[in-house]
């Protein structure tokens, strides 16, 4: 499984009220899990970076 199908799994299990908490900050901008399902779904350089930073920080 690759980090994006582990993100997208570890997503789904993401209770929808929790959804709008942020997991982490790139560029001194918060990142929520729903900022982070937008920009990985799509497929975008943001998405590549928040990709990789949830991985260093051992969240996906």
């Amino acid at each position: 499984m690759d980090e994006r199908e582990r993100f997208l799994k570890s997503y789904s299990d993401i209770p929808i009220n929790l959804r709008n908490d942020i997991i982490a900050v790139i560029d001194g901008k918060p990142i929520t899990w729903n900022v982070a399902f937008v920009e990985i779904s799509n497929n975008s350089q943001l998405g590549k970076i928040i990709l990789d930073k949830l991985v260093e920080l051992n969240i996906i």
